[in-house]
């Protein structure tokens, strides 16, 4: 059986596997909804360089045992150096106090499937809940259908979260193909700061499957950073919906790095909702053998004196596939916006692709928008000149595609995460480097 028809059948259990919950007629709208749009297809213009065929002729489980033997060594070595940090670990869709540090004790932290079932936040989450998602999508509305893993987190006015973090969604000792759907609901109030490390393991051979949305609501004078560090196992798909909305004096960055994982699909959005708004997006992404990694994204300028700034730079080696599609747009009452897309891209090997298509749709007439994008090779001259001064071919090559890419990390506030990067570039690039 395809994965939609599993999807179309299991729903009914599902529901039953839940405990009362206010959004269980959303969540049969949501399924509606899914099912007369379906998989998006190579038809689709949003799809057209990614054949999601791959994950949706499979068969998944959608309801993964919680049993586990993750050890605590097992864990530590997928930190971050990290010691210093906050941590909510997730394994198999539960959220593991014992293997979690939670010291955020004046903001409101609970599991996502803990607030569906708890009336006091039912305000919180009609005010919040699939508001700024979009619901003409197929994931999204596939995950309002199944969602019950996840965080809530809201930061109260004022409050400063000192520590960054780190949340672990782990998968192991699933015998079967899984299927999980994450969602995540964070609420940055006035004047609040906050910064998030999210990572996936899927710690199995068997294939998992991830449906990811999450809605950021950062309001005045606050700030959220929230880091996407994807390097995961080549049994590994992740679909990933993040939608961002800003109010006026606000500042929120998204940081992606793509390191592993047979199939990613990154999607973000930006809503401008005030005057003085400023976004950054900035992604790394190197990939070998037959991965692929694609980033949609799109910022709404809806406001006048905004900001946004997008650079992405991916590295691509032997039969990977790289897609880049990044759209701005500016109302035509968005005065004096500055906008900045930027997608650098190098093909280390002959089967290596990619398909970048940067975009500005601008509707006012006083506004600094720019885009651009570049495919090529290692710069010959660069390379003659490192060689002549005694450094091998393969050292040389490294230091020029970590020059390359560094320029994408210069806004990690978070000292320890801007090393695990470095190194994961090294890794990736083959090469020892000292950080």
């Amino acid at each position: 059986m395809a994965l939609f028809e599993q999807i179309i059948n299991t729903h009914s259990s599902f529901l039953g596997t839940l405990r009362h919950s206010f959004l269980d007629e959303d969540r049969k709208t949501a399924l509606q909804n899914f099912e007369l749009k379906g998989f998006p297809t190579k038809k689709d213009e949003e799809y057209k360089y990614t054949n999601l065929k791959e994950i949706t002729e499979k068969e998944y489980n959608f309801f993964p045992t919680e049993e586990h033997n993750i050890s605590k060594e097992q864990l530590d070595a997928l930190h971050l150096g990290e010691e210093n940090f906050d941590r909510i670990v997730f394994i198999n869709g539960k959220l593991h106090k014992e293997f979690s540090k939670i010291s955020i004790g004046n903001a409101e932290f609970l599991s996502f499937g803990y607030a569906l079932n708890d009336s006091a936040h039912k305000e919180a989450f009609d005010q919040y809940f699939n508001t700024i998602a979009n619901r003409d999508l197929a994931f999204t509305n596939l995950n309002s259908a199944y969602c019950n893993f996840g965080f809530f987190l809201r930061v109260p006015k004022n409050v400063v979260i000192e520590k960054p973090i780190h949340i672990f969604y782990l998968s192991q000792n699933q015998n079967e193909n899984t299927f999980y759907n994450t969602r995540n609901l964070l609420i940055i109030e006035e004047g609040a700061k906050v910064e998030i490390i999210e990572s996936h393991h899927n710690l199995d051979e068997s294939f998992v499957l991830t449906n990811s949305v999450t809605e950021i609501f950062t309001y005045q004078n606050a700030k959220t950073d929230w880091h996407k560090l994807q390097n995961d196992s080549d049994t590994s798909y992740l679909v990933d919906h993040t939608f961002a909305k800003q109010e006026r004096d606000s500042l929120t960055t998204v940081n992606t790095f793509s390191f592993g994982g047979k199939l990613v699909r990154n999607n973000l959005d930006f809503i401008h909702n005030g005057e003085n708004i400023n976004s950054f997006m900035n992604g790394i992404t190197i990939i070998g053998k037959d991965q692929l990694v694609d980033h949609h994204t799109a910022v709404h300028h809806n406001t006048p004196n905004c900001e946004s700034y997008q650079n992405y730079k991916g590295i691509y080696k032997d039969k990977s596939h790289g897609v880049f599609n990044g759209k701005v747009f500016v109302n035509k009452i968005a005065q004096k916006t500055n906008a900045y897309q930027q997608n650098n891209n190098i093909l280390l090997d002959e089967g290596a692709t990619i398909d970048t298509k940067p975009q500005l749709e601008i509707f006012a007439d006083d506004v600094k928008c720019s885009h651009g994008c570049t495919v090529g090779q290692l710069n010959e001259d660069a390379m003659f000149y490192l060689r002549a001064r005694g450094i091998s071919k393969k050292e040389a090559r490294a230091l020029l595609l970590y020059a390359f890419a560094n320029d994408a990390m210069q806004n990690i506030d978070i000292e320890p995460l801007k090393v695990k990067v470095s190194k994961l570039l090294a890794e990736k690039l083959v090469v020892n480097m000292e950080f």
